[in-house]
């Protein structure tokens, strides 16, 4: 008898329509109730509870209890690094967003920057990638890592991240994440991690409540600009 490869079974969940807005609504690396992410998906309460609970039994979803209430959040940042790597296979094709309530994010505010899982993506996470490549502050490494010279670490340090703390997973600490949007590698690992919170910290990037957009303040694009030479495509928040 023929065994199937173990990716077959995870291949058959997330390709349900209904089951691949719900994984794409937690993204962000929120957790959301199930409520949300059945008006997410578009399906009544008890669909969205079966489709759930498929999630979890395929190790795609991890469930938090907070008294009577349960929040779905994907199973880890691998999750959330595989549906990137599979919406880059054929990004035109991914014509359908999970709905929010409220709607707020645009297709453009997505693309041009947002949060994958826990760090940079979009435009802008590529371009800054690019200029702390180019800046020489990281370096393309072998496995899909970058490495921090020492010119970058005295940056990282110098813009407030606590680089010296960070612990690299056994993933390392500064991965390349292909982006499903631009096709190209942008920062991850604890270091992207400490990258994006760092510059919410010092008002260069706002989160949005509600989508995993990421607005720019005009203190960022100057910032961003001085530090990295990256020139902004669109109006800063």
């Amino acid at each position: 008898m023929t065994q199937l490869p173990g990716f077959s079974t995870t291949a058959a969940l997330i390709a349900d329509p209904t089951r691949a807005l719900m994984l794409t609504a937690l993204l962000d690396g929120r957790a959301l109730p199930a409520g949300e992410l059945a008006y997410a998906a578009g399906v009544a309460p008890q669909t969205a509870s079966w489709h759930l609970g498929q999630l979890l039994a395929g190790g795609l979803l991890a469930v938090e209890r907070e008294g009577r209430h349960r929040y779905y959040r994907l199973a880890g940042a691998q999750v959330a690094e595989a549906l990137e790597y599979l919406g880059a296979i054929q990004p035109d094709l991914c014509q359908t967003a999970p709905r929010r309530k409220p709607l707020s994010a645009t297709a453009r505010e997505l693309h041009f920057c947002r949060r994958c899982y826990d760090h940079l993506a979009g435009q802008l996470g590529v371009a800054v990638t690019r200029g702390l490549v180019g800046r020489g502050f990281l370096a393309p490494a072998p496995d899909k890592q970058f490495t921090a010279s020492e010119a970058g670490r005295v940056w990282f340090l110098a813009i407030g991240l606590e680089f010296d703390r960070l612990r690299p997973t056994r993933r390392g600490l500064a991965r390349q994440c292909l982006d499903w949007t631009e096709r190209e590698h942008h920062l991850a690992g604890p270091l992207g991690v400490g990258l994006l919170a760092t510059m919410g910290r010092n008002g260069w990037l706002l989160r949005s409540h509600e989508t995993r957009a990421i607005r720019v303040t005009p203190k960022g694009r100057a910032e961003l600009k001085r530090h990295l030479g990256v020139e902004l495509p669109f109006a800063a928040a």
